[in-house]
């Protein structure tokens, strides 16, 4: 099985990588916005971008944070419009995978 993407830049980069984790702590101490409308955020962001990993990583967030299969879901499907079909199709199964807690 390959290395966590995510554990190797840590490993091979660490104070990049500290200072990465500082500035997402920052960012989630940022007011106006509660955990879970944060990680459906992440989860549309992220089908924006097509990143299959980090709207598992995401999903699997949001669920920790109290959020539904329904909104997960919906945070994929709501680039449709914005990001075209194939975003929402390669990372749709990703979603409910990282809901499911599948990796």
């Amino acid at each position: 099985m390959s290395q966590n993407p995510y554990e190797l830049f840590q490993k091979e980069c660490p104070e990049v990588a500290a200072c990465f984790n500082d500035l997402i702590e920052a960012q989630k101490s940022l007011e106006g916005l509660d955990a879970k409308t944060k990680q459906l955020i992440n989860i549309a962001i992220q089908t924006a971008n097509r990143n299959q990993r980090g709207v598992q990583m995401h999903a699997m967030m949001a669920k920790n944070e109290g959020a539904t299969r329904e909104e997960i879901v919906g945070a994929v499907v709501l680039n449709l419009h914005h990001s075209g079909f194939t975003s929402v199709l390669e990372c749709l199964p990703a979603a409910i995978n990282g809901f499911e807690g599948k990796f």
